[in-house]
């Protein structure tokens, strides 16, 4: 069946073309009635006219559509949305921009593509970018002059709204918590430690806690790679099984944390008995391990919306929005 257009649905109603239009899209004019609206309204429902957004973004120069891009970490590999956190996050922000009129939609990008490209080829009125830490990428993201907010991305370019947490600090309480607990062989779990970043700044207060208690970090004992729950599971085995091995394990995710403690116990090893384990984030997840996972706890979700209202408020003065952390004690730490 064809697909109802303006044409029809003017030929329906008895009125101009012009006049659907104006109703469509709201625009004031005195010669449009209350019944004139009613009888274009009846026809779009009697027809089933869906307005067609590509056309209406070419005429207006607006698409009411948001990019939420989000850096692969590896190439050729999914993006890695079995970590609770961008759940959180997309839940909140697609909820904000839906109250407001926008959609949003979520891409990574193909070997060779930038992002800016991808944000240029869909037509995006804004860009939402999470954990960008290249400044070329950043730099190409500026030539497109629309709003771009940054979420806990760490490339130096300025003129970015930026939302993010405190990620050293937040290293810093998790190990400090551990040492606090009388632990003084722990170990840092990860995703990959480049030289910048959140695993970057989480890593860097991790040393900076083991510092105040006279501890130099062992490389042997820092173990980076892929932010998901096999890896977790793989590090808990490894650590179940090392001569010496730790008794308190600071992780950068919930997601890793809860793998890990899978892993140890799978080997034998008690959590919190034998060692301690402590997240970050307060996922879901963390709540449901066994035993409930102590962590530190960041707001995703208000980092959703905070990104998407930056965006659509049109504020011009740049924002740097950081949230604060808190430690949730549960049962993985003695």
């Amino acid at each position: 069946m064809k697909r109802p257009g303006l044409k029809d649905v003017a030929e329906k109603a008895g009125v101009s073309i012009a006049t659907v239009s104006y109703v469509i899209n709201n625009t004031p004019s005195q010669s449009l009635s209350p019944e004139t609206i009613k009888r274009v309204n009846d026809a779009i429902k009697e027809l089933g006219y869906i307005p067609n957004l590509a056309a209406r973004t070419l005429v207006n120069n607006k698409s009411n559509l948001l990019g939420v891009l989000i850096p692969q970490t590896e190439s050729g590999k999914e993006l890695m949305f079995s970590n609770p956190f961008y759940g959180d996050f997309m839940s909140a922000a697609e909820y904000t921009a839906r109250k407001s009129g926008y959609h949003i939609m979520i891409s990574g990008a193909d070997s060779g593509q930038t992002y800016a490209e991808v944000a240029r080829t869909r037509g995006l009125d804004g860009v939402i970018v999470v954990g960008m830490n290249d400044d070329e990428e950043c730099r190409q993201l500026k030539t497109l002059n629309i709003p771009v907010v940054l979420v806990d991305s760490y490339c130096e370019a300025a003129g970015f709204h930026r939302v993010s947490v405190d990620d050293m600090q937040g290293g810093y309480m998790a190990t400090k918590y551990l040492l606090e607990k009388g632990l003084r062989r722990i170990a840092h779990v990860t995703g990959h430690v480049n030289d910048r970043g959140v695993n970057f700044l989480r890593h860097k207060g991790y040393e900076k806690a083991l510092g105040e208690y006279g501890l130099n970090p062992e490389k042997s004992l820092l173990f980076s790679g892929e932010v998901s729950f096999e890896y977790g599971c793989e590090m808990g085995e490894h650590l179940a099984g090392m001569a010496g091995r730790p008794d308190g394990v600071f992780v950068s995710a919930d997601i890793l944390a809860v793998g890990l403690c899978m892993g140890l116990r799978g080997r034998g090893v008690k959590v919190p008995k034998d060692i301690s384990v402590i997240g970050f984030d307060d996922s879901l997840l963390s709540k449901t391990c066994d035993p409930p996972l102590t962590t530190i706890h960041q707001d995703v979700a208000a980092k959703g919306t905070e990104a998407v209202k930056l965006l659509i408020n049109e504020n011009h003065t740049l924002q740097n929005k950081v949230f604060p952390l808190t430690l949730v004690e549960r049962g993985s730490v003695r």
